[in-house]
């Protein structure tokens, strides 16, 4: 085992442990489910629509910032307790948004007939389907595997590495830090190549008509330094855009500007119109497999992946002056 402090550990193992406690917290709730009565309801709505989501955002003073992505609205009737209830929640299973939009309304339109499962101690609470995903845990153990593999594979391969280099550069001193450039240089390297393949399958999506929208202005504050009160006040917008793809309208952000007030943000926004005027009329490139993914540049993946090429090929080229000059 790598010589390594054990929050390193903990840091790396983190987001996996979460995973898991969720998977275990919904399998419980799937378990609790089976025993719900069941009773016949009615789809009344069933359409996509768009909900702002809190994400994650470390820069914000509030810790998340809010994205906007599409779900599937059905929404039932049922008749439970002696009550006439509504409901739109389908699975017991969190809906994150931005997936399997279409294959849900066609799964449930308007005006059909369903079985609705509720809970007999609070029937307002109800779901269409009770029952976790099949290959649940599987996927997730093979997924644990994996990536114990590569944080522990890389631990070591990262140790071997640093003792290799020990003795056979002429600063022994230096060994760690020609392993790190190296290793950034990799990870970032990896990095260009996922954006790479993704910009080339997008670049063969389906195309349809699409129109910029943008949002109104939005206030927040930066996450603070240390020996501050408050972050700095930041104001921005989002620019986003619509279209329709199978019948079903879906909504993407295509980019966001923010400035220390408001002209300035107004300034950098101007910038942006120039290529995207509110209301214009667009191409939109869209994800047959996930229509609520899509692209207004497909290409522009490609750019990123070279400036990533690029940035990997500055920490090779730190990693080797340092490994041949010492220093």
């Amino acid at each position: 085992m790598p010589d390594l402090p054990w929050f390193v550990y903990a840091m790396l193992l983190a987001p996996l442990g979460l995973l898991l406690v969720a998977a275990v917290v919904k399998t419980w709730q799937a378990r609790e489910a089976r025993s719900w009565p069941q009773v016949p309801g009615k789809v009344v709505t069933s359409v996509a629509e768009m909900r702002e989501v809190r994400v994650s955002d470390d820069d914000r003073e509030e810790g998340y910032r809010l994205e906007s992505r599409n779900f599937a609205n059905v929404t039932y009737e049922y008749s439970a307790g002696g009550r006439k209830l509504r409901n739109n929640r389908i699975s017991i299973g969190e809906d994150l948004g931005n997936f399997q939009v279409a294959e849900k309304l066609a799964k449930y339109p308007a005006g059909s007939t369903v079985t609705v499962y509720y809970n007999p101690r609070h029937p307002d609470q109800a779901v269409l389907e009770r029952d976790l995903p099949k290959g649940l845990w599987g996927c997730l153990g093979i997924g644990t595997a994996i990536v114990l593999a590569i944080i522990f594979g890389s631990a070591f391969g990262l140790n071997q590495s640093y003792e290799f280099l020990a003795h056979h550069i002429g600063r022994p001193d230096l060994a760690g830090l020609v392993v790190g450039f190296g290793a950034f240089g990799l990870v970032i390297a990896l990095m260009g190549l996922a954006v790479r393949r993704q910009a080339s399958m997008a670049s063969r999506w389906p195309v349809v008509p699409g129109t910029i929208k943008l949002s109104e202005m939005e206030e927040y504050h930066e996450a603070r330094e240390p020996g501050e009160s408050r972050g700095v006040e930041m104001f921005g917008k989002r620019v986003s855009y619509t279209y329709r793809y199978q019948n079903v309208s879906y909504t993407n952000e295509c980019a966001r500007v923010a400035a220390g007030s408001p002209p300035a943000s107004d300034k950098m926004l101007q910038r942006l119109l120039s290529r995207y005027q509110d209301g214009a009329t667009v191409e939109v490139r869209v994800n047959p497999d996930n229509p609520a993914e899509a692209t207004l540049d497909a290409r522009g993946g490609g750019r990123i992946a070279f400036v990533l090429w690029g940035i990997a090929a500055i920490f090779a080229a730190l990693a080797l002056f340092v490994a041949t000059r010492g220093g």
